[in-house]
Protein backbone atom coordinates (compact mmCIF):
# COMPACT_ATOMS: atom_id res chain seq x y z
CA UNK A 1 0.00 0.00 0.00
CA UNK A 2 1.24 3.33 -1.11
CA UNK A 3 2.19 5.73 1.73
CA UNK A 4 -0.46 8.17 0.70
CA UNK A 5 -3.54 5.14 1.09
CA UNK A 6 -1.84 4.10 4.29
CA UNK A 7 -2.61 8.07 5.42
CA UNK A 8 -5.77 8.36 4.27
CA UNK A 9 -7.05 5.37 5.73
CA UNK A 10 -5.39 6.23 9.13
CA UNK A 11 -7.10 9.77 8.95
CA UNK A 12 -10.53 8.40 8.15
CA UNK A 13 -10.42 5.49 9.86
CA UNK A 14 -13.79 5.85 12.33
CA UNK A 15 -12.11 4.81 15.75
CA UNK A 16 -9.23 7.41 14.95
CA UNK A 17 -8.24 8.79 18.54
CA UNK A 18 -8.90 12.16 19.07
CA UNK A 19 -5.49 13.68 19.50
CA UNK A 20 -3.76 11.47 16.66
CA UNK A 21 -6.02 12.48 13.66
CA UNK A 22 -5.44 15.98 14.68
CA UNK A 23 -1.64 14.88 14.40
CA UNK A 24 -2.72 13.47 11.02
CA UNK A 25 -4.50 16.52 9.37
CA UNK A 26 -1.65 18.90 10.29
CA UNK A 27 0.97 16.63 8.94
CA UNK A 28 3.28 17.93 5.46
CA UNK A 29 4.43 15.54 2.89
CA UNK A 30 7.66 15.06 4.39
CA UNK A 31 5.49 14.15 7.56
CA UNK A 32 3.04 11.70 6.26
CA UNK A 33 6.85 9.74 4.80
CA UNK A 34 8.37 9.59 7.89
CA UNK A 35 5.46 8.15 9.94
CA UNK A 36 4.08 6.06 7.37
CA UNK A 37 6.99 4.70 4.53
CA UNK A 38 7.68 1.77 7.35
CA UNK A 39 5.99 -0.23 10.49
CA UNK A 40 7.88 0.48 13.55
CA UNK A 41 10.64 -1.62 13.11
CA UNK A 42 12.66 -3.62 16.42
CA UNK A 43 15.95 -2.73 16.65
CA UNK A 44 18.51 -3.96 19.59
CA UNK A 45 16.34 -3.42 22.12
CA UNK A 46 13.05 -4.28 21.32
CA UNK A 47 10.74 -1.40 19.65
CA UNK A 48 11.72 2.08 20.08
CA UNK A 49 10.01 5.02 18.30
CA UNK A 50 8.59 8.44 18.17
CA UNK A 51 4.77 9.09 20.00
CA UNK A 52 2.31 10.19 17.60
CA UNK A 53 0.07 8.42 14.88
CA UNK A 54 1.60 5.98 11.91
CA UNK A 55 2.69 3.09 11.44
CA UNK A 56 6.71 4.21 12.10
CA UNK A 57 5.26 5.57 15.44
CA UNK A 58 4.42 4.43 18.90
CA UNK A 59 0.90 4.67 19.24
CA UNK A 60 -2.18 2.50 20.59
CA UNK A 61 -2.57 1.10 17.37
CA UNK A 62 0.87 -0.01 16.91
CA UNK A 63 1.16 -1.44 20.77
CA UNK A 64 -1.29 -3.67 20.40
CA UNK A 65 -0.66 -4.74 17.11
CA UNK A 66 2.64 -5.81 18.39
CA UNK A 67 0.90 -7.28 21.24
CA UNK A 68 -1.07 -8.99 19.46
CA UNK A 69 1.57 -10.81 17.87
CA UNK A 70 3.43 -11.95 20.73
CA UNK A 71 0.34 -13.40 22.19
CA UNK A 72 0.03 -15.28 18.74
CA UNK A 73 3.39 -16.28 18.86
CA UNK A 74 3.16 -17.30 22.81
CA UNK A 75 0.24 -19.79 22.21
CA UNK A 76 1.85 -21.65 20.34
CA UNK A 77 3.98 -22.90 23.18
CA UNK A 78 0.79 -23.65 25.12
CA UNK A 79 0.72 -24.69 28.63
CA UNK A 80 0.34 -22.39 31.73
CA UNK A 81 1.55 -18.62 29.96
CA UNK A 82 2.07 -15.65 31.87
CA UNK A 83 3.46 -12.47 31.23
CA UNK A 84 5.16 -9.39 33.58
CA UNK A 85 4.65 -6.10 32.59
CA UNK A 86 6.41 -3.10 33.93
CA UNK A 87 6.98 0.41 32.78
CA UNK A 88 8.75 4.12 33.10
CA UNK A 89 7.61 7.69 33.45
CA UNK A 90 7.04 8.30 29.77
CA UNK A 91 4.31 9.49 27.86
CA UNK A 92 1.58 6.99 27.16
CA UNK A 93 3.61 3.90 29.54
CA UNK A 94 1.02 3.51 31.58
CA UNK A 95 -2.22 3.51 29.11
CA UNK A 96 0.43 1.57 26.50
CA UNK A 97 0.99 -1.15 30.08
CA UNK A 98 -2.60 -1.64 30.47
CA UNK A 99 -3.16 -2.61 26.73
CA UNK A 100 -0.91 -4.69 26.05
CA UNK A 101 -2.58 -6.57 29.20
CA UNK A 102 -5.78 -5.96 27.81
CA UNK A 103 -4.56 -7.51 24.70
CA UNK A 104 -2.83 -10.77 26.41
CA UNK A 105 -5.63 -11.09 29.04
CA UNK A 106 -7.92 -11.40 25.79
CA UNK A 107 -5.81 -14.72 24.55
CA UNK A 108 -6.35 -16.24 27.70
CA UNK A 109 -2.68 -15.17 29.05
CA UNK A 110 -2.33 -14.46 32.62
CA UNK A 111 -0.75 -11.07 33.13
CA UNK A 112 1.10 -9.86 36.40
CA UNK A 113 1.43 -5.90 36.01
CA UNK A 114 2.98 -3.17 37.92
CA UNK A 115 0.32 -0.56 39.32
CA UNK A 116 3.10 2.32 39.10
CA UNK A 117 6.58 2.43 37.50
CA UNK A 118 9.39 -0.20 37.63
CA UNK A 119 13.10 -0.15 36.66
CA UNK A 120 13.87 -2.84 33.89
CA UNK A 121 15.65 -4.66 35.72
CA UNK A 122 13.09 -5.00 38.20
CA UNK A 123 11.01 -6.64 35.38
CA UNK A 124 13.73 -9.06 34.29
CA UNK A 125 14.18 -10.10 37.88
CA UNK A 126 10.06 -9.99 38.29
CA UNK A 127 9.99 -12.27 35.06
CA UNK A 128 12.29 -14.97 36.94
CA UNK A 129 10.97 -14.60 40.57
CA UNK A 130 7.20 -15.47 39.32
CA UNK A 131 8.43 -18.04 36.84
CA UNK A 132 6.69 -15.84 33.51
CA UNK A 133 6.51 -16.93 30.02
CA UNK A 134 7.62 -13.42 28.78
CA UNK A 135 7.98 -9.73 29.78
CA UNK A 136 7.54 -6.72 28.45
CA UNK A 137 8.98 -3.73 29.49
CA UNK A 138 7.00 0.03 28.30
CA UNK A 139 10.18 2.31 27.94
CA UNK A 140 12.19 4.37 25.60
CA UNK A 141 15.45 3.74 28.10
CA UNK A 142 17.60 7.08 27.84
CA UNK A 143 16.09 8.71 24.42
CA UNK A 144 14.17 11.89 24.66
CA UNK A 145 10.54 12.94 25.82
CA UNK A 146 9.43 12.42 22.08
CA UNK A 147 9.98 8.44 22.48
CA UNK A 148 8.78 5.43 24.28
CA UNK A 149 9.12 1.90 23.25
CA UNK A 150 8.61 -1.46 23.78
CA UNK A 151 11.01 -4.05 24.97
CA UNK A 152 10.38 -8.41 24.89
CA UNK A 153 12.17 -10.59 27.47
CA UNK A 154 11.91 -14.26 27.17
CA UNK A 155 11.64 -16.59 30.19
CA UNK A 156 14.83 -16.40 31.09
CA UNK A 157 14.51 -12.57 32.13
CA UNK A 158 16.55 -11.72 28.85
CA UNK A 159 15.78 -9.45 26.02
CA UNK A 160 15.15 -11.63 23.13
CA UNK A 161 17.70 -12.36 20.69
CA UNK A 162 17.28 -12.36 16.54
CA UNK A 163 16.23 -16.03 16.96
CA UNK A 164 13.46 -15.60 19.42
CA UNK A 165 11.89 -12.50 17.86
CA UNK A 166 11.90 -13.47 14.09
CA UNK A 167 8.66 -15.46 15.25
CA UNK A 168 7.08 -12.48 16.65
CA UNK A 169 8.11 -9.68 13.57
CA UNK A 170 6.48 -12.05 11.53
CA UNK A 171 3.55 -12.57 13.24
CA UNK A 172 3.02 -8.71 13.65
CA UNK A 173 3.66 -8.43 9.54
CA UNK A 174 1.01 -11.30 9.36
CA UNK A 175 -1.91 -9.04 10.98
CA UNK A 176 -3.47 -7.57 8.52
CA UNK A 177 -5.26 -4.67 10.38
CA UNK A 178 -3.40 -1.90 11.48
CA UNK A 179 -6.41 -0.90 13.75
CA UNK A 180 -6.18 -4.00 16.65
CA UNK A 181 -8.99 -2.63 18.41
CA UNK A 182 -9.16 -2.51 22.52
CA UNK A 183 -9.74 -5.69 24.07
CA UNK A 184 -13.21 -6.22 26.05
CA UNK A 185 -12.33 -8.84 28.54
CA UNK A 186 -15.38 -11.24 29.92
CA UNK A 187 -15.49 -11.87 33.62
CA UNK A 188 -12.88 -14.78 33.50
CA UNK A 189 -10.46 -12.69 31.30
CA UNK A 190 -10.31 -9.97 33.52
CA UNK A 191 -9.31 -12.06 36.15
CA UNK A 192 -6.25 -13.39 34.56
CA UNK A 193 -4.48 -9.61 35.05
CA UNK A 194 -2.99 -9.36 39.03
CA UNK A 195 -1.33 -6.60 39.89
CA UNK A 196 2.47 -7.50 41.22
CA UNK A 197 2.38 -7.01 45.17
CA UNK A 198 5.54 -4.69 46.80
CA UNK A 199 6.55 -7.61 48.33
CA UNK A 200 8.74 -8.28 44.93
CA UNK A 201 10.53 -4.89 45.11
CA UNK A 202 11.63 -6.29 48.62
CA UNK A 203 12.92 -9.51 47.54
CA UNK A 204 14.61 -7.94 44.36
CA UNK A 205 16.11 -5.17 46.54
CA UNK A 206 17.49 -7.98 48.94
CA UNK A 207 19.09 -9.54 46.10
CA UNK A 208 20.78 -5.93 45.02
CA UNK A 209 22.21 -6.08 48.40
CA UNK A 210 24.28 -8.81 48.11
CA UNK A 211 25.90 -7.37 44.98
CA UNK A 212 28.44 -5.65 48.13
CA UNK A 213 31.66 -6.78 48.52
CA UNK A 214 32.67 -5.12 51.62
CA UNK A 215 29.28 -4.37 53.04
CA UNK A 216 31.02 -3.87 56.58
CA UNK A 217 33.25 -0.80 55.15
CA UNK A 218 32.78 2.48 57.40
CA UNK A 219 29.83 5.12 55.39
CA UNK A 220 31.89 7.80 57.15
CA UNK A 221 33.67 11.15 55.80
CA UNK A 222 31.81 9.43 52.12
CA UNK A 223 28.74 11.48 50.31
CA UNK A 224 27.10 10.98 46.90
CA UNK A 225 25.17 13.22 45.06
CA UNK A 226 22.27 11.22 43.29
CA UNK A 227 20.09 12.30 40.36
CA UNK A 228 17.07 9.57 38.66
CA UNK A 229 16.78 11.93 35.98
CA UNK A 230 12.86 12.43 36.48
CA UNK A 231 12.93 8.61 35.97
CA UNK A 232 12.42 4.88 37.86
CA UNK A 233 15.21 4.35 40.04
CA UNK A 234 14.56 7.16 42.45
CA UNK A 235 12.40 4.90 45.18
CA UNK A 236 14.91 1.85 44.72
CA UNK A 237 18.26 4.13 44.78
CA UNK A 238 16.87 5.51 48.02
CA UNK A 239 15.82 2.88 49.59
CA UNK A 240 19.11 0.65 49.09
CA UNK A 241 21.39 3.99 50.14
CA UNK A 242 19.02 4.55 53.01
CA UNK A 243 19.25 0.90 53.88
CA UNK A 244 23.52 0.71 53.89
CA UNK A 245 23.89 4.28 55.03
CA UNK A 246 24.98 6.03 52.37
CA UNK A 247 25.31 10.15 52.97
CA UNK A 248 22.88 11.36 50.12
CA UNK A 249 22.36 14.41 48.47
CA UNK A 250 19.16 13.82 46.27
CA UNK A 251 18.63 16.16 43.19
CA UNK A 252 15.61 17.27 44.02
CA UNK A 253 14.37 18.62 41.39
CA UNK A 254 15.04 15.60 38.95
CA UNK A 255 13.94 12.62 41.52
CA UNK A 256 10.07 12.65 40.73
CA UNK A 257 8.83 10.99 37.66
CA UNK A 258 8.10 13.54 34.62
CA UNK A 259 7.53 12.61 31.28
CA UNK A 260 8.74 15.66 30.20
CA UNK A 261 11.74 15.79 31.96
CA UNK A 262 11.42 19.30 32.89
CA UNK A 263 14.21 19.73 34.71
CA UNK A 264 17.31 17.67 33.03
CA UNK A 265 18.71 19.25 29.42
CA UNK A 266 18.87 15.13 28.58
CA UNK A 267 18.01 12.40 30.60
CA UNK A 268 21.03 9.87 28.97
CA UNK A 269 24.23 9.46 31.39
CA UNK A 270 26.08 9.28 28.40
CA UNK A 271 25.79 13.21 27.63
CA UNK A 272 27.57 15.94 30.08
CA UNK A 273 24.34 17.80 29.46
CA UNK A 274 22.53 15.02 32.21
CA UNK A 275 24.93 15.99 34.79
CA UNK A 276 24.59 19.85 35.11
CA UNK A 277 22.13 20.62 37.58
CA UNK A 278 24.03 17.08 39.95
CA UNK A 279 27.24 18.83 39.85
CA UNK A 280 25.84 21.96 41.01
CA UNK A 281 24.85 19.92 43.94
CA UNK A 282 27.93 18.24 44.23
CA UNK A 283 29.63 21.38 44.54
CA UNK A 284 27.76 22.99 47.08
CA UNK A 285 27.49 19.95 49.09
CA UNK A 286 31.04 18.69 48.31
CA UNK A 287 30.05 15.03 46.96
CA UNK A 288 32.79 12.40 46.63
CA UNK A 289 31.01 11.10 43.30
CA UNK A 290 27.98 11.87 41.24
CA UNK A 291 25.91 8.95 40.30
CA UNK A 292 22.71 9.36 37.91
CA UNK A 293 20.56 6.81 36.16
CA UNK A 294 19.14 6.89 32.89
CA UNK A 295 14.78 7.15 33.15
CA UNK A 296 14.24 3.04 33.36
CA UNK A 297 17.39 2.12 35.70
CA UNK A 298 19.71 0.38 33.41
CA UNK A 299 22.41 2.42 32.82
CA UNK A 300 24.59 4.23 35.16
CA UNK A 301 26.90 7.45 34.64
CA UNK A 302 29.14 8.81 36.92
CA UNK A 303 31.33 11.51 37.81
CA UNK A 304 34.26 11.58 40.45
CA UNK A 305 35.85 14.66 41.99
CA UNK A 306 39.90 14.86 41.42
CA UNK A 307 41.32 17.76 43.60
CA UNK A 308 38.34 20.83 42.84
CA UNK A 309 37.12 19.77 39.94
CA UNK A 310 34.44 17.22 38.93
CA UNK A 311 35.75 14.40 36.22
CA UNK A 312 32.98 12.75 33.90
CA UNK A 313 33.73 9.26 33.38
CA UNK A 314 32.70 7.21 30.55
CA UNK A 315 31.20 3.93 30.30
CA UNK A 316 34.57 2.03 29.52
CA UNK A 317 36.57 3.69 32.24
CA UNK A 318 33.22 3.46 34.80
CA UNK A 319 33.61 -0.45 33.69
CA UNK A 320 37.36 -1.50 33.63
CA UNK A 321 37.72 0.06 37.04
CA UNK A 322 34.57 -2.01 38.57
CA UNK A 323 36.04 -5.04 37.04
CA UNK A 324 39.53 -4.59 38.70
CA UNK A 325 37.47 -3.97 41.96
CA UNK A 326 35.22 -6.85 41.69
CA UNK A 327 38.19 -9.08 40.50
CA UNK A 328 40.46 -8.13 43.16
CA UNK A 329 38.02 -8.60 45.84
CA UNK A 330 37.02 -11.61 45.12
CA UNK A 331 40.62 -12.92 44.68
CA UNK A 332 41.77 -11.44 48.00
CA UNK A 333 38.58 -13.15 49.54
CA UNK A 334 39.67 -16.53 48.04
CA UNK A 335 36.03 -16.21 45.90
CA UNK A 336 36.94 -15.97 42.25
CA UNK A 337 35.78 -18.94 40.20
CA UNK A 338 38.74 -20.53 38.00
CA UNK A 339 36.27 -20.64 35.42
CA UNK A 340 35.40 -17.07 35.81
CA UNK A 341 33.80 -15.23 32.51
CA UNK A 342 33.26 -12.12 31.54
CA UNK A 343 31.23 -10.71 28.90
CA UNK A 344 31.38 -7.64 27.07
CA UNK A 345 30.53 -5.97 23.37
CA UNK A 346 32.29 -5.72 20.23
CA UNK A 347 32.61 -1.68 20.76
CA UNK A 348 33.59 -1.89 24.09
CA UNK A 349 37.21 -0.87 25.11
CA UNK A 350 40.03 -3.38 25.39
CA UNK A 351 40.98 -2.44 28.72
CA UNK A 352 38.24 -4.35 30.37
CA UNK A 353 39.35 -7.36 28.61
CA UNK A 354 43.28 -7.00 29.46
CA UNK A 355 42.58 -6.57 33.81
CA UNK A 356 40.02 -9.59 33.47
CA UNK A 357 43.00 -11.98 31.65
CA UNK A 358 45.69 -10.50 34.12
CA UNK A 359 43.21 -12.26 36.70
CA UNK A 360 42.97 -15.21 34.86
CA UNK A 361 39.46 -14.78 33.77
CA UNK A 362 38.05 -15.70 30.35
CA UNK A 363 36.55 -12.57 28.30
CA UNK A 364 33.92 -13.90 25.77
CA UNK A 365 32.64 -10.61 23.25
CA UNK A 366 28.95 -10.14 21.95
CA UNK A 367 26.98 -7.52 19.25
CA UNK A 368 25.80 -4.66 20.59
CA UNK A 369 22.85 -4.89 23.33
CA UNK A 370 22.26 -6.89 26.41
CA UNK A 371 20.39 -9.43 25.48
CA UNK A 372 23.78 -11.10 23.82
CA UNK A 373 25.15 -11.13 27.38
CA UNK A 374 21.95 -12.29 28.83
CA UNK A 375 22.04 -15.13 26.17
CA UNK A 376 25.43 -15.99 26.94
CA UNK A 377 25.46 -15.86 30.95
CA UNK A 378 22.16 -18.64 30.04
CA UNK A 379 24.13 -21.03 27.91
CA UNK A 380 26.97 -20.87 30.40
CA UNK A 381 24.58 -22.05 33.03
CA UNK A 382 22.74 -24.76 31.21
CA UNK A 383 26.39 -26.05 30.25
CA UNK A 384 27.64 -25.60 33.29
CA UNK A 385 31.03 -24.83 32.17
CA UNK A 386 31.52 -21.20 32.65
CA UNK A 387 30.96 -19.60 36.00
CA UNK A 388 28.98 -15.47 34.87
CA UNK A 389 31.28 -12.73 37.17
CA UNK A 390 30.82 -9.15 35.57
CA UNK A 391 29.09 -8.26 32.03
CA UNK A 392 29.32 -5.06 31.27
CA UNK A 393 29.09 -2.75 27.56
CA UNK A 394 30.59 0.62 26.28
CA UNK A 395 26.65 2.32 26.56
CA UNK A 396 27.21 3.13 30.75
CA UNK A 397 25.14 -0.10 31.37
CA UNK A 398 26.81 -3.32 33.99
CA UNK A 399 25.67 -6.48 35.26
CA UNK A 400 27.56 -7.70 38.51
CA UNK A 401 25.11 -10.50 39.27
CA UNK A 402 22.71 -12.41 37.22
CA UNK A 403 19.60 -12.88 39.20
CA UNK A 404 18.61 -9.85 36.48
CA UNK A 405 19.65 -10.35 33.12
CA UNK A 406 19.98 -7.05 31.77
CA UNK A 407 21.91 -4.38 32.39
CA UNK A 408 21.05 -2.93 36.18
CA UNK A 409 21.59 0.52 37.04
CA UNK A 410 20.77 -0.34 40.97
CA UNK A 411 23.48 -3.23 41.50
CA UNK A 412 25.87 -0.97 39.94
CA UNK A 413 25.16 1.91 41.97
CA UNK A 414 25.37 0.11 44.93
CA UNK A 415 28.77 -1.36 44.05
CA UNK A 416 30.28 2.09 42.38
CA UNK A 417 29.67 3.56 45.60
CA UNK A 418 31.31 1.19 47.68
CA UNK A 419 33.89 1.06 45.47
CA UNK A 420 34.91 4.80 45.87
CA UNK A 421 34.21 4.63 49.35
CA UNK A 422 36.81 1.59 49.40
CA UNK A 423 39.43 3.27 47.80
CA UNK A 424 38.61 7.14 49.22
CA UNK A 425 39.64 5.36 52.43
CA UNK A 426 42.94 4.50 51.06
CA UNK A 427 43.59 8.48 49.78
CA UNK A 428 42.41 7.95 46.28
CA UNK A 429 40.29 8.89 43.64
CA UNK A 430 38.00 6.32 40.79
CA UNK A 431 40.19 9.15 38.76
CA UNK A 432 43.46 7.84 40.31
CA UNK A 433 42.91 4.27 40.31
CA UNK A 434 42.29 4.94 36.49
CA UNK A 435 45.42 6.35 35.99
CA UNK A 436 46.78 2.85 37.95
CA UNK A 437 45.39 0.62 35.29
CA UNK A 438 46.62 2.86 32.39
CA UNK A 439 50.28 2.75 33.92
CA UNK A 440 49.91 -1.03 34.36
CA UNK A 441 48.05 -2.09 30.67
CA UNK A 442 48.59 0.86 28.42
CA UNK A 443 46.30 4.33 28.07
CA UNK A 444 42.83 4.02 26.20
CA UNK A 445 40.61 6.92 25.32
CA UNK A 446 37.57 5.64 23.99
CA UNK A 447 34.96 7.84 22.33
CA UNK A 448 31.91 7.66 19.98
CA UNK A 449 30.71 10.01 17.09
CA UNK A 450 27.50 10.30 16.09
CA UNK A 451 25.91 11.59 12.15
CA UNK A 452 22.08 11.99 12.30
CA UNK A 453 19.81 10.19 9.85
CA UNK A 454 16.48 11.55 10.32
CA UNK A 455 13.49 10.09 8.24
CA UNK A 456 12.46 7.92 5.81
CA UNK A 457 15.32 9.61 3.02
CA UNK A 458 17.75 9.31 5.88
CA UNK A 459 17.53 5.67 6.53
CA UNK A 460 18.43 5.35 2.50
CA UNK A 461 21.51 7.41 3.25
CA UNK A 462 22.76 5.61 5.75
CA UNK A 463 22.48 2.48 3.89
CA UNK A 464 24.42 3.96 1.41
CA UNK A 465 26.96 5.00 3.65
CA UNK A 466 27.82 1.40 4.58
CA UNK A 467 27.90 0.31 1.40
CA UNK A 468 30.30 2.93 0.41
CA UNK A 469 32.92 1.47 3.21
CA UNK A 470 31.77 -1.67 2.13
CA UNK A 471 33.16 -1.27 -1.51
CA UNK A 472 36.31 1.35 -0.40
CA UNK A 473 38.28 -0.73 2.36
CA UNK A 474 40.84 1.61 3.41
CA UNK A 475 44.18 0.20 3.75
CA UNK A 476 44.78 2.88 6.84
CA UNK A 477 43.40 5.16 8.75
CA UNK A 478 45.56 8.66 9.54
CA UNK A 479 48.82 6.56 8.17
CA UNK A 480 48.13 3.60 10.62
CA UNK A 481 48.02 0.60 8.90
CA UNK A 482 44.67 -1.46 9.29
CA UNK A 483 45.69 -5.20 10.18
CA UNK A 484 42.37 -6.52 10.47
CA UNK A 485 39.26 -5.74 8.96
CA UNK A 486 35.94 -7.76 10.22
CA UNK A 487 32.69 -7.04 8.67
CA UNK A 488 29.58 -8.71 10.95
CA UNK A 489 26.96 -7.78 8.35
CA UNK A 490 28.70 -10.24 5.40
CA UNK A 491 30.70 -12.19 8.68
CA UNK A 492 34.00 -11.94 6.80
CA UNK A 493 37.29 -11.45 8.67
CA UNK A 494 40.28 -10.19 6.62
CA UNK A 495 43.57 -10.47 8.31
CA UNK A 496 46.93 -10.72 6.30
CA UNK A 497 45.46 -11.45 2.94
CA UNK A 498 43.26 -14.31 4.46
CA UNK A 499 39.43 -14.58 4.56
CA UNK A 500 38.03 -16.44 7.75
CA UNK A 501 34.65 -16.98 8.65
CA UNK A 502 33.17 -14.75 11.69
CA UNK A 503 31.28 -17.76 13.75
CA UNK A 504 29.19 -17.49 16.87
CA UNK A 505 27.86 -14.28 16.36
CA UNK A 506 24.62 -12.72 14.47
CA UNK A 507 24.74 -10.73 11.31
CA UNK A 508 24.73 -7.36 12.35
CA UNK A 509 25.38 -4.45 10.01
CA UNK A 510 28.67 -3.61 11.84
CA UNK A 511 32.24 -3.10 10.46
CA UNK A 512 35.85 -2.97 12.49
CA UNK A 513 38.96 -1.59 11.40
CA UNK A 514 42.04 -2.95 14.21
CA UNK A 515 44.99 -0.97 13.55
CA UNK A 516 48.36 -1.49 13.84
CA UNK A 517 49.32 0.26 16.71
CA UNK A 518 46.20 -1.73 18.91
CA UNK A 519 43.65 0.82 18.39
CA UNK A 520 40.49 0.14 16.41
CA UNK A 521 37.77 2.14 14.74
CA UNK A 522 33.85 0.52 14.28
CA UNK A 523 31.44 1.52 12.52
CA UNK A 524 27.26 0.49 13.42
CA UNK A 525 24.18 1.79 12.82
CA UNK A 526 22.26 2.49 15.56
CA UNK A 527 19.36 -0.03 16.68
CA UNK A 528 16.93 2.67 18.67
CA UNK A 529 17.54 6.25 17.09
CA UNK A 530 17.92 7.49 13.78
CA UNK A 531 21.92 8.00 13.43
CA UNK A 532 24.71 5.64 12.74
CA UNK A 533 27.86 5.61 15.12
CA UNK A 534 31.29 5.44 14.66
CA UNK A 535 33.40 3.91 18.00
CA UNK A 536 37.17 5.02 18.64
CA UNK A 537 38.97 2.90 21.17
CA UNK A 538 42.86 3.92 21.00
CA UNK A 539 45.83 2.99 22.57
CA UNK A 540 48.71 4.55 23.60
CA UNK A 541 51.78 5.38 25.35
CA UNK A 542 49.81 7.63 27.92
CA UNK A 543 47.26 10.47 27.52
CA UNK A 544 48.71 13.13 25.17
CA UNK A 545 49.80 10.25 22.66
CA UNK A 546 46.17 9.00 22.77
CA UNK A 547 44.93 12.51 22.55
CA UNK A 548 47.04 13.23 19.21
CA UNK A 549 46.24 10.06 17.84
CA UNK A 550 42.36 10.41 18.17
CA UNK A 551 42.22 13.83 16.58
CA UNK A 552 43.89 12.18 13.46
CA UNK A 553 41.23 9.28 14.10
CA UNK A 554 39.11 11.66 13.66
CA UNK A 555 40.43 13.82 11.19
CA UNK A 556 40.75 11.03 8.89
CA UNK A 557 37.54 8.99 9.05
CA UNK A 558 35.73 12.32 8.78
CA UNK A 559 37.15 12.61 5.34
CA UNK A 560 36.64 8.43 4.63
CA UNK A 561 32.99 8.85 4.92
Amino acid sequence: MKIEEKYLMWLNHPQMDDDLKEELQNMNEQQKKDAFYIDAQFGTAGIRNILGAGTNRLNVYTIRKATKGVAEVLKQKGGNLSVAIAYDNRYKSAEFAMQTAKILASYNIRVYLYDSLRTTPQLSFTVRYLHCTAGIMITASHNTKEYNGYKIYDENGCQLVPIKVAPIIKAIADIEEDFVEEAVLNEQQQKLITYISADVDKIYLDEVLTVQLNPDLSKDNFKIVYTSQHGTSYKPISTLFAKVGYDTVYVKEQCYPDPAFTNTIIPNPEDPRAYVLALEYARKNDADVVLTTDPDGDRLGLAVKQGNEYILMTGNQTGAVLIDYVLSMHKEKGTLPKNAVLFNTIVTSDLGEAIAHDYGVDVEKTLTGFKYIGDKIEMHNQKKDKKFIFGYEESYGYLIKDFVRDKDANQSCLLIAECANYYKKKGLTLYDVLQKLYQKYGTYAESQKSIEFAGADGSIKMQNLLAKLRKEQPQNIAGCAVVKYQDFGTQKCYENGNVEDIVGFDKSDVLKYFLADGSWIAVRPSGTEPKCKFYYCIKGKDAKDVQTKQQLYYKAVTELI
